[in-house]
């Protein structure tokens, strides 16, 4: 009989990390302090091959992306005081999904078995003969200080930490943290869950003889673009935290080490910290300008306002691409024309061999020279001016009568382009290799967007600002009050204002890059006219 604790040895190779398994498996993963990039390797691994995900509140949910499409997703969570599924349902769960025969990962905040009951759910595995492996997490209790400007230990300060749970187990007939022995610890006090206890924590602590001068900090939701600081002492912390209106997640530290706090803070000194950036991009291109946001410590939110669908006329490309090798001009204008006029060559049994040696290839903006150049060919010339009339006034001492021009692109693109080509006397094929459409919207996310408005709203085609004001027409909400808009460009900054916008930040040259500089230096201009106002 095979023994289901026993992994084959042909289920283990030397030099892939992928995860093959012949029978049911689980992880129990620590998924971090809460910033998604703190996910250790092994960790985002067996998520990027889970079969069935069970994750907590705690855990990122944007790691979710990174389970694979068809991956179950079921949500476990528990808020303070809520717990809608019990920790005995959620133990069966985990034995129930892993019977069927399949990878399961137990995706929870910080480390699973540093106060997540992750010890309670491997001996449940362990009692149903469940083979289980525990990836560990990078703890809140030494992330979360950290990312304050706190160490929870330092050489002339503190030689020691000691992690205390806030939230004891209720079902206990009394508390069993010793107050008077951790009063007389020299080390730094970190507690977990311990907003709600606060007064009590601070109050037994300086009952059992420690000094009410020791320096207190809460910082909530450590390691993320949201996260807050408050600092104090043990005898006004509680006072402090009621006037900030802290609410759990909190990490609390007491000790001589928080005094460094102001000096070592580097988290809340990034340019964009504490600024909120709705990114419109499609889902498949945001990925680049929110990595770049959230590194300045922006807090990121996306909510695609165009989607990239295959073209209605099939015909049309087919014909277009009966003699690819006529063209003496091929122009792109953006990545996603790239993107699917090679997904239309390899669909048609076609690669780059069909193009003429002599075609000339145009590209408007760096991403889209790097995409096409990523595909083996080399880009003629880039225009200085990432604009329809950029392509123009570089073309126009190049191109000679009756010529050919190819140009994928957009289904409904901007006439200028063609137009001005055709007085240059060239034939011009304007190719549709994919059309943007307006993706269904979440009602209650663009609710939420109105009702509580983002610092900064990027648009980077005139398509993505159009669709976002559909989006909000169709739910009968207006735009957000107050937020500030960031355009790649002249096109999409004219579109902004063709809806009677302002734009507060316009890229020079036309790129993410670009874009990502002009919001922090209209960030910087507008925080000094508001301090200005108040003068």
């Amino acid at each position: 009989m095979n023994n289901p604790r026993i992994i084959p040895a042909s289920a283990i190779t030397e030099n892939t990390p992928t995860i093959s398994l012949t029978g049911p498996m689980v992880y129990l993963v620590g998924a971090g302090p809460g910033a998604e990039d703190l996910i250790t390797v092994k960790g985002l691994r067996c998520l990027q091959q889970a079969q069935v995900v069970l994750y907590d509140r705690l855990s990122g949910e944007n790691l979710l992306k990174e389970a694979p499409p068809e991956a179950e997703l079921i949500d476990v969570g528990k808020q303070p005081d809520h717990h809608p599924i019990p920790q005995e349902s959620i133990n069966q769960l985990l034995v129930e999904k892993a019977g069927e025969g399949k990878l399961v990962v137990r995706l929870k905040g910080g480390d699973p078995f540093v106060f997540g009951r992750g010890g309670e759910e491997a001996l449940a595995l362990e009692a149903a003969g469940i083979p289980f492996e525990v990836v560990p997490g990078i703890s809140s209790a030494i992330a979360v200080p950290s990312y304050g400007g706190i160490p929870v230990t330092h050489r002339h300060m503190s030689t020691s930490f000691h992690v205390i749970t806030g939230h004891e187990d209720p079902d206990k007939p009394e508390e069993t943290v010793n107050y008077q022995l951790l009063a007389q610890l020299s080390g730094t006090l970190v507690f977990l869950m311990g907003v709600g206890r606060l007064p009590q924590i601070t109050r037994q602590l300086m009952t059992h003889g420690k000094d009410p001068r020791t320096p207190v900090a809460l910082i909530h939701r450590g390691t993320t673009p949201s996260q807050k600081t408050v600092c104090g002492n043990l005898a006004n912390i509680v006072e402090r935290v009621e006037i900030a209106r802290l609410k759990p997640p909190c990490v609390i530290v007491v000790g001589e080490v928080v005094s460094l706090q102001p000096a070592l803070s580097w988290v809340e000194r990034k340019p964009l910290f504490g600024r909120r950036v709705l990114v419109t991009r499609s889902r498949q291109q945001a990925s680049g300008l929110t990595a770049k946001l959230t590194w300045l410590g922006a807090q990121v939110e996306e909510l695609p306002t165009i989607a990239i669908r295959p073209p209605k006329d099939p015909a049309k490309l087919t014909n277009a691409l009966e003699d690819l090798a006529v063209y003496d001009h091929l122009i792109f204008t953006s990545v996603n024309g790239v993107e699917a006029f090679f997904q239309l060559l390899q669909e048609t049994g076609r690669d780059v061999r069909c193009l003429s040696p002599e075609t000339e290839i145009t590209a408007i903006g760096q991403a889209t020279g790097t995409a096409i150049e990523s595909r083996g060919l080399r880009v003629t010339r880039m225009p200085e001016v990432f604009t329809g009339e950029g392509v123009l006034e570089a073309l126009t001492p190049i191109i000679r009568k009756g010529q050919q021009v190819l140009l994928p692109r957009a289904e409904i693109g901007r006439p200028q382009l063609v137009k001005g080509l055709e007085a240059l006397e060239a034939i011009v094929t304007d190719l549709p290799v994919y059309e943007t459409v307006i993706p269904e919207a979440d009602p209650a996310k663009l609710q939420q967007l109105v009702k509580h408005p983002p610092h900064w709203i990027t648009f980077t085609s005139a398509s993505t600002i159009n669709h976002f004001m559909a989006m909000l027409n169709q739910a009968g909400l207006p735009f957000p009050r107050g937020t500030h808009i960031a355009a790649i460009g002249p096109v999409t900054a004219s579109a902004v204002r063709h809806h009677g916008l302002e734009v507060a930040a316009e890229a020079e040259p036309h790129t993410i890059d670009a874009l990502v500089a002009a919001i922090q230096a209209a960030d910087v201009s507008l925080n000094e006219r508001r301090k200005e106002s108040f003068q």
